[in-house]
């Protein structure tokens, strides 16, 4: 047998994700489908879910998963095609013991990776690590587990979508909505527009129809570049609002009525405002580079806000350890706990926007129209190798020791009339820069402070 060479970097903080036919093959999603036969086994923990998205590679990749967890004795079902979140809801509502999405998620059409849950948490760090240790160790063994495990099928995309449909319906306001929907031609395209109609919405759709080679554009709604088709639909047909959602649905991007981006942690605080009129003091969870505008109007209406580390799955396994209602980040992620399931669904994110405008009088940019103006950039990432990034970070804690500093999760330092944060990317070779100020010369100068101090710390590593 070919011993397959397993590049160490695709086994990422939050998932597995590599490039198709170099770090990735039928082969090795077989190894990885032993590996989690075995992690499963460990743990008492059987009838895997398997889902995917609509890349090319996507089929045999799962195909060859189920081949081994059942070599494995494991048990899987095929739940098909669909956005990540619908596994996710396979999951939590029909008590899988656990599951994995084959998905590539925004990134480029030649990339492909796997979310994985072991039960309701999904894995992160060290478990991924594990798992990578297990596809190595399984190459050396042949297999001996009998009886072999069995591969069903169920389809619950109609289950799914009714659900998320029943959740919002009944509080849906006596205002008929206008949206459009761009899913990029991912997977969201397959439920989110359904679920919007079936809340009495009018949908206009922009590339709704999968297609794992992206020709419109890339699906990520949280990149400007990306949604300007959407932005000129919702001009053009004067709708109330645009949704955008990335490649497998688990992140959403909003533009408000004059086709302005409503970035990630302002959409948190527009479902938050409405959670604490119902939950008073409820907790809500944003990640490091959040506004401190989310942070502090939380605070002033009573919610216990928490100030946590970024990723999705660090996120949701935080949520649930606090009992949380609500979580998100500024790339888009948002949790409801609130009358759901706690993961990341950005379908449901869009059912419960269309609730909440339409029980609203004014327009949607209205709901934050009262917060002071800032000024912010957007992400900043700046190449920065693996083997230093972490210790420039480290420095920066000694950089800035005459500000005060919060270093959950990298170094976000608070200025007199603004923030900068400094983290290393759990993902890429870079580091992540954001700032915010009250006034462009005030966000020029923090920019400039920081990033010379960063550049200085690199130099000398």
């Amino acid at each position: 047998m070919t011993t397959l060479k397993l590049n160490p970097q695709i086994f990422r903080e939050y998932d597995i994700r590599g490039t198709v036919d170099k770090d990735l093959s039928p082969e090795f999603a077989y190894l990885l489908g032993r590996a989690y036969g075995t992690l499963a086994r460990d743990n008492g923990k059987d009838n895997i879910a398997i889902g995917h998205d609509c890349r090319e590679s996507s089929t045999p990749y799962s195909q060859a998963l189920m081949r081994g967890m059942t070599d494995e004795g494991v048990n899987c079902c095929f739940i098909g095609m669909g956005p990540t979140p619908k596994l996710y809801y396979a999951i939590f509502a029909k008590n899988f013991g656990g599951g994995i999405q084959v998905t590539g998620s925004h990134n480029p059409p030649d990339m492909n990776g796997f979310k994985i849950c072991l039960g309701t948490h999904t894995l992160t760090g060290t478990q991924i690590q594990d798992l990578r240790i297990r596809m190595e160790k399984a190459q050396g063994q042949s297999v001996t587990q009998q009886p072999k495990g069995k591969i069903s099928e169920l389809d619950l995309s109609q289950i799914y979508i009714q659900e998320l449909i029943d959740n919002c319906k009944p509080h849906m306001g006596p205002r008929k909505l206008k949206v459009v929907v761009d899913a990029g031609n991912g997977v969201g395209g397959m439920a989110g527009p359904a679920v919007l109609r079936g809340l009495g919405v009018e949908v206009i759709e922009l590339y709704c129809e999968p297609d794992g080679r992206f020709p419109n554009h890339h699906p990520d709604p949280t990149v400007l570049e990306y949604v300007q088709d959407m932005i000129a639909a919702v001009k053009e047909h004067k709708a109330d609002f645009g949704v955008g959602f990335d490649g497998d649905a688990d992140r959403i991007g909003i533009v408000d009525e004059q086709g302005r981006v409503i970035y990630g942690d302002m959409l948190l605080l527009i479902y938050a405002r409405e959670i604490l009129k119902h939950k008073p003091g409820a907790t809500i969870i944003g990640d490091v580079k959040c506004s401190d505008l989310l942070f502090s109007d939380l605070t002033k209406r009573g919610a216990n806000a928490i100030m946590y580390k970024t990723g999705h799955s660090l996120i949701k396994n935080k949520l649930k350890e606090v009992g949380g209602e609500l979580g998100g980040e500024m790339s888009a992620h948002i949790f409801f706990k609130h009358r759901f399931y706690g993961f990341d669904d950005a379908i449901y994110a869009a059912g419960r926007m269309a609730e909440i405008v339409s029980n609203h009088s004014g327009p949607i940019s209205s709901l934050i129209s009262d917060l002071p103006k800032r000024i912010s950039t957007p992400e900043i990432r700046v190449d920065c190798s693996d083997d230093v990034k972490f210790k420039v970070v480290e420095k920066a804690r000694e950089l800035f020791k005459e500000f005060k500093i919060d270093t959950t999760d990298g170094v976000r330092i608070t200025f007199d009339k603004g923030w900068g944060l400094v983290r290393a990317s759990n993902t890429q070779p870079v580091l992540v820069m954001r700032f915010e100020a009250d006034s462009q010369a005030n966000l020029d100068s923090y920019q400039k402070l920081v990033v010379d101090r960063i550049e200085q710390a690199k130099a000398s590593l």
